[in-house]
């Protein structure tokens, strides 16, 4: 069964190596979902490493219907992955309907030729899950990353063994996924599961200090943007 990592940093992506780990979904931010790393640490991961490394390119958290702005910065990502050599690509875009957005995601596809593409978990958001494969089978996607569209892979494991059952595409089980039950994906029929083995260490004590956390900012069904307005009467009031 493969076993994909998803690593925030160089240390977490030398940490899957040594256990064994069959390949990494690279980013940074897992509180959010996960966004694209930086082209630095792509850049020495792929050196450190000797299996596969898949980015994530996913230009902010929220949700997963973009501006044009935003999918110049995606398909910008790609290429900038494509010269590092990088083996995968996991993103994907949908519609505010919540259904694939099937011209952008295959612009992604085929910008990432030559390279692995797997369409994340904006997957358990869509409302048609077979046609959604369907689809995404069409356009030349081969993996995806899904919990079942359910809130982990555990609860939403039935899906997910639908879906493997009815599509070719490989169903990778992601969100959740423990020591406890993982095993329980390779016996209902999959060949894939994703985990962040997520621990914490290099503690500080931050008493006293104030918080640099901002929860105005973590508004999945909206985007947070530098306001025209509200920059011009600033540098209004000072210059």
């Amino acid at each position: 069964m493969l076993v994909e990592v998803c690593a925030n940093s160089l240390e977490s992506a030398l940490n899957a190596e040594r256990a064994g780990a069959d390949r990494i979904e690279l980013c940074s931010e897992l509180g959010v979902g996960g966004i694209t790393p930086s082209a630095g640490l792509i850049e020495l991961v792929k050196k450190k490493l000797h299996i596969p490394v898949h980015v994530l390119v996913r230009p902010r958290s929220g949700h997963f219907t973009y501006s044009d702005i935003e999918f110049e910065v995606m398909k910008a990502d790609v290429l900038v992955c494509k010269e590092l050599d990088v083996d995968g690509i996991v993103s994907g875009v949908l519609m505010d309907d919540f259904s694939i957005d099937v011209e952008r995601t295959r612009e992604l596809v085929e910008l990432s030729q030559g390279m692995h593409f797997t369409f994340h978990r904006a997957f358990d958001w869509v409302s048609e899950p077979l046609e959604a494969l369907e689809q995404l089978e069409a356009i030349g996607v081969q993996t995806i990353l899904t919990s079942g569209g359910m809130s982990s892979a555990d609860i939403g494991i039935h899906n997910l063994e639908v879906w493997q059952r009815e599509s070719p595409l490989t169903i990778m089980a992601g969100g959740g996924v423990s020591p406890d039950n993982a095993l329980k994906f390779k016996k209902v029929g999959l060949s894939a599961i994703h985990c962040s083995g997520t621990c914490f260490g290099n503690p500080l004590k931050l008493e006293g200090k104030i918080s640099m956390n901002s929860k105005k900012h973590l508004i999945e069904d909206q985007v947070a943007v530098s306001c025209l307005d509200t920059l011009e009467s600033i540098v209004s009031a000072v210059k």
